[in-house]
C-alpha cells in the first residue's frame, strides 16, 4: 500500500475498495472522491471492487483514502506492478453456519405445507435465529448503518431493515404468547442472501481468469549471466541489458533480443497464436512466452511495468474498470433506487394496515418489498459482461483499451484497411532495379543511405538487399520522413529523395514520357510497388532510377474480408501505394472500395467523409502514416507488430498480425453488448415485477429473499457464458456463415 504521506500532482491511480455491496455504493464512493479538489474523475467498478482516479492537481493520498473511509468504505492503493486482481476465494463459513442454524427453522415451515406439525418451541426458534441475525448478519447492520449515517442507502440497509422487522415482529409475538412466529423468515433471508453473495463472488472470480492467466506468466526468478558467471536472482533485480539465460521448457523471463542460440518460442497465451515461432539471434522475445527446445541468451530491453506483458495486463485492467455510457445511466438510476424502495415499503405497510387492519401481514409484505429489491443486479449487469468480454478477447490476442470502444464496436458498418503490413506480409523484397546513367550498386547505395533512418518495410527491404550484396553506403545527413511520399536526405544544396509518384509530382518531375516511366508502368501493372530516386543539387533535379518491390498477400487476408462481409460490414482499402498494386490486392480479397496513392491527410479525410455519411468506421493499420486515420476513425485497430504511434492512436491492439481478428473483435463486441442488454433487461424486469408482487402480498419474505439472491447470481452467470466464445480462426470456415 502506498504511504499516506505521498502525494501526486497529476496522473492516474487505482484504489482497491472494500465494503461495497451494490450499485448505490458505487455512486457514493464516486461522489466522495469527485468532491476532492484535484480529482478530475473517479470511476468505481463494483465487479472488480476498484476505483480508477484521474488527477489534475496535487492530492494527498491520505485525503483520497479518508474520503472513501468517510463514505463508509475501506480503501488501499494499488501499485502499478502489484497484482491487483488476484483470485480471492470467497469465505463459505458464514453460509454453512447460517444454513445449519436455519434448517431447523425452515424445515418445519416446509413440512407444514404437507400437514405435518414439527414447529419448534418459541424459545428454541429464538435461540437459533438470534446468532444468524446479529452474528452472521452483522455485516448487513454495519454496512447499512454506515449508509444510513451518510444519508444514503444500499442493499445492506434494505436487508438489515427487512430482517430486523421480521425478527422484531417474531420477538413481540413470542412475548405475547402467540404460536405463529416468523423467525424462519428472518433467518432464511439472511442465509439466502449470504449464499447469493458467496455464489456471486465465486462467479465474479471467474470473470478475472484471463488477467490471472496473464499474471501467472511472470516467473519469479531469472538466470542472469554477469562477468561470465551465471546466477539465479529475483526477477525484480534484473537490469536493462542484462544477459538472461532461458533454458528449454522455461518461461522467457524478460523482454529482450536473442544474442545466442536458436529455439522455438510458444507465445500463445500472449498473442493467441497456437503455432510456436522459430527464433534466433537478433529476434525479439517477450516475457511470459515459453522456450520450447533450445538454450538461448536474451539481452534485456524492458523490465518492470514497461514489459509487453505488464502493458497488456494494464490495458485489459483499464478496459475492465472503465464504464461505458450505458452503465453511467444505470448508476444514476441506482443512486435513487434504495430511497424509492424504502418509500414503497413504507407505503405498503401503511396501505395494508389501513385496508386490512392486519398489522402482522402489513409488516411481512413490507419486509418482502425490502428484501426482493436488488440494486446488486443493476450494478453488476454491465461490468461483469465487460470483464468477461475483454478477458476472453485478451486470451485470443485482442487487447481492447476501454469499455467505450467495446460498446461502440458492435455498431461498426465500415472497415478501412491499410495495405502494407496489414493485408500484406509487410516484408517486401527488392526485385527490380532500373537506372539512368548510374550503376545499379550506386543506385542501391544512395537508396540505402536515404532509408537507413526509416522503419518502413520498404526501407528494410532496401537495407537487407544492400547488406546481402555487400553494398557500402555513407551515413545520411539530415534524413527526414516525407509523410505519404517517402524519404529525404541531405540539404538544400545536395538532397536525395526516394519515394512514390506523389513525391515526383511535388518535385515537379514528369516521368510519363521518359523510358523509366514506361518501365514503371509495366512493373506496377504486375502488382509491384515502385520507388523513385531523385537527386537535387539546388539548381537541377535529376531522376537517377527506380526500385520495384513485391509484398506477398497474407494467406488470411481474403478470409478476414469475407468474415466482415458475413457480418454485414463493408470494406475499404486505403493505401499510399499505386493504383495497380492496390487493385490487385482488392481483387484478391474482394474489398468493396479502393483509394490508392493516399497521404496520411487524405486517409483521414476519407475516414471523416464516411463518418459524415452516418457510417460507424473502423480503421486498421500498423504504420506511422496510419496514425491520423486511426485517430479519425470511430474505432481503430493497430497490429502489435507495427509502429508504437499506431498502437497509441488505436482503441484496440491485435497481438498477432492477423486481420481476421478485426471481425473477431466486432463479433465479441456484439456478443458482449447483447449480454449487457440481456442483463439490464432482466435486472430491471425483476425489480419492476417483483416489487409490486411483494407489495400486493403475493410473495412471502423467504421467497423474496431467494429471488433477490438469485438475481445477482443469474446476471453474473449470464455474463460468464461469454467465456465459451472462440475466434473465427479456430473454427471451420463453413461454420462462420451459420
Amino acid at each position: 500500500m502506498t504511504s499516506p504521506g505521498i502525494s501526486k500532482d497529476s496522473g492516474q491511480l487505482d484504489l482497491a475498495i472494500t465494503g461495497m455491496s451494490c450499485a448505490s455504493c458505487v455512486a457514493r464512493v464516486e461522489k466522495a472522491l469527485a468532491k476532492i479538489p484535484g480529482v478530475t474523475s473517479a470511476t468505481v467498478n463494483l465487479a472488480t471492487e476498484r476505483a480508477h482516479i484521474v488527477l489534475s492537481g496535487k492530492v494527498e493520498n491520505s485525503r483520497l483514502q479518508q474520503a472513501v473511509t468517510d463514505a463508509g468504505y475501506g480503501a488501499e492503493f494499488i501499485q502499478p506492478e502489484q497484482v491487483s486482481m488476484a483470485a480471492r476465494a470467497p469465505d463459505g463459513f458464514p453460509v454453512v453456519a447460517a444454513a445449519l442454524l436455519s434448517i431447523p427453522l425452515f424445515v418445519p415451515m416446509i413440512a407444514g405445507l404437507f400437514g405435518a406439525h414439527w414447529m419448534l418451541p418459541g424459545w428454541m426458534q429464538l435461540a437459533l435465529a438470534t446468532p444468524i441475525q446479529f452474528w452472521l448478519g452483522a455485516r448487513f447492520y454495519k454496512a447499512g448503518w454506515k449508509a444510513a449515517i451518510h444519508l444514503a442507502g444500499n442493499m445492506d440497509l434494505l436487508v438489515a431493515i427487512g430482517t430486523s422487522a421480521a425478527y422484531g415482529l417474531s420477538v413481540y409475538l413470542l412475548y405475547q404468547g402467540s404460536g405463529h412466529l416468523y423467525f424462519e423468515a428472518s433467518a432464511a433471508i439472511i442465509t439466502l442472501v449470504l449464499l447469493g453473495k458467496w455464489l456471486e463472488s465465486r462467479a465474479r472470480n471467474q470473470t478475472t481468469e484471463a488477467i490471472r492467466a496473464l499474471q501467472a506468466l511472470k516467473p519469479e526468478t531469472a538466470i542472469v549471466r554477469r562477468h561470465g558467471q551465471e546466477a539465479e536472482i529475483p526477477l525484480n533485480a534484473v537490469k536493462l541489458h542484462d544477459l538472461v539465460i532461458i533454458r528449454p521448457g522455461d518461461r522467457v523471463a524478460v523482454d529482450g533480443i536473442i544474442r545466442e542460440g536458436l529455439s522455438h518460442i510458444d507465445e500463445s497465451l500472449l498473442t493467441g497464436e497456437s503455432a510456436p515461432v522459430k527464433k534466433g539471434p537478433g529476434d525479439q522475445v517477450t516475457g511470459g512466452a515459453i522456450n520450447l527446445d533450445g538454450l538461448i541468451a536474451v539481452e534485456t530491453t524492458a523490465i518492470g511495468t514497461e514489459t509487453v506483458l505488464s502493458r497488456i495486463i494494464r490495458m485489459v485492467e483499464d478496459a475492465q474498470i472503465a464504464k461505458p455510457e450505458i452503465q453511467r445511466l444505470v448508476d444514476r438510476v441506482s443512486a435513487i433506487f434504495v430511497p424509492i424502495v424504502l418509500l414503497i415499503a413504507l407505503g405498503t405497510l401503511i396501505a395494508w394496515m389501513i385496508l386490512t387492519s392486519n398489522w402482522e401481514q402489513a409488516v411481512l409484505n413490507a419486509v418482502a418489498v425490502l428484501v426482493i429489491a436488488c440494486p446488486c443486479a443493476l450494478g453488476l449487469a454491465t461490468p461483469t459482461a465487460i470483464m468477461a468480454g475483454t478477458g476472453i478477447a485478451a486470451r485470443y490476442g485482442i487487447l481492447i483499451k476501454d469499455a467505450d470502444a467495446l460498446e461502440l464496436a458492435h455498431r461498426i458498418d465500415y472497415v478501412a484497411f491499410d495495405k502494407t503490413g496489414t493485408l500484406t506480409e509487410g516484408k517486401p523484397s527488392l526485385t527490380d532495379i532500373r537506372t539512368d546513367s548510374i550503376a545499379e550498386q550506386e543506385l542501391v547505395g544512395l537508396a540505402a543511405m536515404v532509408e537507413q533512418a526509416s522503419s518502413h518495410p520498404l526501407a528494410r527491404a532496401v537495407l537487407d538487399y544492400a547488406e546481402l550484396h555487400q553494398i557500402i553506403f555513407p551515413q545520411a545527413i539530415g534524413a527526414k520522413v516525407l509523410p505519404g511520399m517517402g524519404m529525404q536526405a541531405g540539404d538544400d544544396r545536395n538532397a536525395v529523395y526516394l519515394g512514390n509518384r506523389q513525391l515526383l509530382r511535388k518535385l515537379g518531375l514528369d516521368i510519363n514520357t521518359c523510358p523509366l516511366g514506361k518501365m514503371a508502368n509495366e512493373l506496377e501493372a504486375g502488382g509491384k510497388t515502385v520507388s523513385w530516386l531523385v537527386q537535387d543539387n539546388g539548381s537541377n533535379k535529376r531522376l537517377l532510377g527506380l526500385l520495384a518491390f513485391t509484398d506477398a498477400l497474407k494467406p488470411v487476408s481474403a478470409r478476414a474480408v469475407r468474415r466482415l462481409h458475413q457480418l454485414g460490414i463493408k470494406t475499404l482499402l486505403l493505401t499510399g501505394d499505386n493504383t495497380e498494386s492496390a487493385g490487385r490486392v482488392a481483387a484478391a480479397t474482394d474489398i468493396d472500395l479502393v483509394l490508392a496513392e493516399q497521404t496520411p491527410e487524405t486517409k483521414a479525410h476519407a475516414i471523416a467523409g464516411l463518418k459524415a455519411k452516418g457510417h460507424v468506421v473502423a480503421m486498421v493499420g500498423d504504420g506511422i502514416n496510419d496514425a491520423p486515420a486511426l485517430a479519425t476513425a470511430d474505432i481503430s485497430f493497430a497490429m502489435s507488430t507495427g509502429a508504437d504511434v499506431a498502437m497509441h492512436s488505436s482503441a484496440a491492439t491485435l497481438m498477432r498480425s492477423d486481420p481476421t481478428l478485426v471481425a473477431d473483435t466486432i463479433d465479441i463486441s456484439r456478443r458482449t453488448y447483447s449480454k449487457i442488454k440481456q442483463n439490464l433487461f432482466w435486472a430491471f424486469l425483476y425489480n419492476l415485477v417483483g416489487i409490486p408482487l411483494a407489495a400486493m402480498g403475493f410473495l412471502n419474505p423467504v421467497l423474496a429473499g431467494a429471488a433477490m439472491a438469485l438475481s445477482s447470481v443469474s446476471v453474473v452467470t449470464n455474463a460468464l457464458t461469454l467465456r465459451r466464445w472462440k475466434p473465427s480462426s479456430e473454427m471451420p470456415e463453413k461454420r462462420e456463415a451459420s
